[in-house]
């Protein structure tokens, strides 16, 4: 699958039926989730980084990029293209962001507009964004996420005005991440780009956020934790 059909998955989506992306963490779990017919998948920077011995926001570069070219490779048997949660681009410049996700075979890109460090200022990250775009062409689907929700700054017309810049910039989606659902609705009307959601175990189903206005849904490092829940139970039994 090419750039263009993984863009157009995100489109003309019907109520409750969004583009469901598991979020693989390793080869192996990425193999299990194409061999059930997922479409697409995207990893998770958290799931990825606990699978490697990393806290969240902790992976190195290098490891990051090793581990996702990996998953692309695992996944390639399958035709299944995988997009890369690159976090908010581990300092590299733009153009070498750009083409070290390319050697990493994946599709699209998730970028966040936060550091540990707080928010960026939006101006100078929808500018950042412009480039990463200018750089990759059509070359990569770029899903820009917004983290005023997990940043202590949870002010929806924030979020839209944050959300609207990076459009212009080149954003392909939008990701305001733990948006919560009774704002989803707004987001997705005043949002000129698919709108991905955030699936969490006790909130709506995928399905219900789509009903919701989200055309995308993923899932975190979520997927993870249950299967780390179900490794727990055996060794538990084991024991």
């Amino acid at each position: 699958m090419d750039v263009t059909t993984f863009k157009e998955l995100h489109h003309d989506r019907a109520p409750g039926d969004p583009l469901i992306l598991p979020g693989p963490w390793d080869a192996a779990s990425a193999r299990t989730f194409a061999e059930a017919g997922f479409p697409a998948l995207a990893t998770p920077s958290a799931g990825v980084a606990a699978s490697l011995g990393y806290a969240d926001g902790e992976t190195p570069a290098d490891e990051m990029f090793a581990a996702v070219t990996r998953i692309v490779r695992a996944v390639a048997v399958f035709g299944t293209p995988v997009s890369a949660d690159l976090e908010s681009g581990y300092g590299l410049p733009p153009k070498e962001l750009v083409a070290r996700a390319l050697d990493a075979g994946v599709v699209g890109v998730n970028l966040e507009d936060s550091t540990e460090s707080g928010l960026n200022d939006p101006q100078q990250h929808a500018d950042w964004l412009a480039e990463v775009r200018s750089a990759a062409g059509d070359a990569l689907f770029v899903n820009g996420r917004v983290d005023t929700y997990v940043r202590g700054l949870p002010d929806l017309d924030e979020t839209i005005s944050r959300a609207r810049l990076y459009v212009d910039a080149g954003a392909d989606s939008i990701y305001p991440i733990l948006a919560p659902p009774d704002q989803l609705r707004a987001l997705a009307s005043a949002i000129p780009a698919p709108l991905n959601a955030l699936a969490l175990p006790d909130g709506p189903s995928p399905r219900e956020l789509g009903q919701l206005g989200a055309a995308r849904v993923t899932f975190g490092p979520g997927l993870l934790r249950r299967a780390m829940g179900a490794v727990g139970a055996i060794a538990q039994e084991l024991r």
